[in-house]
């Protein structure tokens, strides 16, 4: 009997339920923002997992040559093309370094990490100018001090958040970024103004509240509330260059991060899945900018945390027309 006698209807029927999960996996990848956030953040929740679209599109391609469909093969042009101009871009080579350029690191190195010493000795390694750090408690705290400390001179912690700089700290304060039903005392933002040899950089390093996956869903409020309070702070500042760096508890996908992520560029390179450290899923560690470009961002060898340490290069603007940097 011919390959074409043995074909059945429920042969060609399930051709088409392939291809017609191509065409929905194209849907969620290009017109997420239409996917309702209620009940439950799902909106939020597919968009912390976009990139991920991209294995479903390989997993329908095996389908597709397995049972020599042109049905399948045809509709995957759909989620393909979706994909790549999403985030093609992000898989291609590094570009070279710049001018006017920071290595930005940041690390959520976790309240339970048992050698501080390592982590902060892994960190230095990087080569950063900046380094970032959330979950910083008491003792570990004078253990990054003293580690960090013989390479980056100047550093400032407020609450559970530090920032250490190979460049002077002129000014720093606490940014206080708590919804409004947490307890008195969460402290987990601050500002400082770096003086770089580029100028003046506003430097934001952010903890957002934790979220997290349940039957119900993505549970994000006091994520989202925290978000859109660091977003009009930044909104304000005068420093014309910024960067924020952090544990922001979302992937920059995320419509939950838009108060950040409409005002602010991120990476133009580089996945960094930073979480969970031993199988990472997703980047919720960032480093984002204003007047200026990240141009990659990568993650580095794990430490005693449960996330990944990134670093990204940050190129900073030309100077305004003064030729001083702004104020």
């Amino acid at each position: 009997m011919s390959a074409e006698r043995r074909r059945t209807p429920a042969t060609g029927m399930r051709g088409w339920l392939v291809a017609g999960l191509a065409v929905a996996v194209a849907g969620a990848l290009s017109l997420h923002p239409a996917i309702p956030n209620s009940p439950g953040h799902i909106g939020s929740l597919v968009e912390s997992f976009l990139p991920w679209g991209g294995v479903l599109v390989v997993l329908l391609l095996v389908v597709a040559l397995v049972r020599r469909s042109g049905i399948v093969l045809m509709a995957l042009l759909l989620p393909v093309g979706v994909w790549v101009h999403s985030f093609g871009e992000l898989v291609l080579p590094a570009p070279g370094a710049g001018a006017r350029e920071l290595v930005v690191v940041q690390h959520n190195v976790s309240d339970v990490n048992l050698d501080p010493a390592g982590t902060a000795r892994a960190l230095t390694a990087a080569g950063g100018d900046l380094v970032a750090l959330q979950e910083v408690v008491v003792p570990a705290l004078g253990v990054y001090e003293d580690v960090l400390g013989d390479h980056y001179p100047h550093h400032v912690v407020h609450g559970t958040v530090g920032l250490w700089s190979r460049y002077p700290i002129r000014a720093d304060q606490v940014v206080d970024i708590k919804p409004r039903a947490f307890e008195e005392g969460w402290s987990r933002g601050l500002r400082a103004v770096v003086r770089t040899p580029y100028g003046d950089v506003a430097a934001y390093v952010a903890h957002l509240p934790s979220v997290r996956v349940g039957v119900r869903g993505l549970a994000s409020a006091a994520r989202d509330e925290s978000a859109r309070i660091l977003g009009d702070l930044v909104r304000r500042e005068k420093v014309r260059a910024v960067v924020l760096v952090g544990d922001l508890n979302g992937t920059v996908d995320d419509r939950g991060l838009e108060p950040l992520t409409s005002q602010l560029n991120v990476a133009e390179r580089g996945f960094a899945f930073s979480f969970p450290a031993g199988f990472p899923v997703a980047r919720i560690d960032q480093v984002l900018a204003r007047s200026a470009t990240v141009g990659h961002i990568r993650t580095l060898p794990a430490t005693g945390s449960d996330h990944l340490p990134v670093a990204a290069r940050v190129s900073l603007g030309p100077l305004p027309a003064s030729g001083r940097p702004a104020a």
